[in-house]
């Protein structure tokens, strides 16, 4: 899944593609670079952002996906990443073919229903706090125990609000309320949040918490730290990876899953 952010304010590529040419540009480069999903968003989900209006984020997101359905073979799927109902029914109309909801549907009780009413695909994102207030002091007693918890629970609310099984993804939201060990302890667990037995889309791209890791690296230096934690994924049965960076991380995944046919 690549991620095609039609914002100002992102944390890595904020502005870079909010203009509707650069952005479609930008999401037929993540095609040719191999990716299968284009996550477009129009309200950043960063620490400290504020939420964007409903209004706003269809002026962003619409004529961009309907620019790339025209343009991106079939069988591309395009995601719209937004917590609000009415920017997906819009996105759904122009052409996107998933929902990524980084409130697991708790953002807006139309979420669900809607992704059952066009049975499309919908990531269920765990989450502690909002974008705000999300990294002031986040506090778990089993962060693994909770985040497979939470996800579990929103699962059976999507299923009982009718959303098919075969469309329903899951994401412990590495970065969105977690404090570094929180977030190590969650990759080092991944097999317990498969075992759930739905699809896990892991987003750990150009994360702050590698960035300690790494000797202070920016964002924009994480590349090889994301295709490490891809690896990790394919290796525990993570089958969705959004990333910034494409190329790099299809292949860090396509020789993961090789080792792991290969056992």
């Amino acid at each position: 899944m690549g991620i095609l952010n039609v914002t100002p304010d992102s944390f890595s590529d904020g502005g870079r593609f909010a203009e509707r040419a650069e952005a479609v540009a930008h999401g037929l480069a993540l095609v040719e670079q191999g990716a299968d999903i284009l996550d477009v968003g129009g309200e950043s989900t960063r620490p400290g952002s504020r939420s964007v209006p409903a209004e706003e984020q269809e002026r962003r997101v619409s004529d961009v996906i309907r620019d790339l359905r025209e343009r991106i073979p079939p069988h591309i799927d395009i995601s719209i990443d937004t917590t609000s109902a009415a920017v997906a029914r819009i996105a759904l109309d122009m052409g996107a073919t998933w929902i990524n909801d980084t409130t697991a549907g708790y953002g807006d009780p139309g979420m669900l229903p809607l992704a059952a009413e066009r049975q499309v695909p919908i990531v269920l994102m765990h989450h502690q706090g909002t974008p705000a207030t999300m990294q002031i002091e986040p506090s778990y007693r089993d962060v693994l125990v909770e985040v497979r918890d939470f996800l579990a629970a929103r699962a059976e609310a999507a299923l009982a609000a009718g959303v098919s099984e075969t469309h329903v993804l899951l994401d412990p939201g590495i970065g969105f309320g977690k404090s570094a060990a929180h977030n190590l302890a969650l990759l080092a667990g991944l097999d317990r949040l498969v075992d759930l037995g739905f699809p896990l889309l892991l987003g750990t791209s150009r994360k702050r918490f590698m960035g300690a890791i790494c000797l202070g690296a920016a964002p924009t230096e994480l590349m090889p730290a994301t295709c490490a934690t891809t690896a990790i994924g394919v290796m525990a049965g993570v089958q969705v990876f959004r990333v910034h960076d494409v190329a790099a991380n299809r292949q860090a995944a396509d020789i993961a899953w090789a080792v792991r046919r290969a056992v």
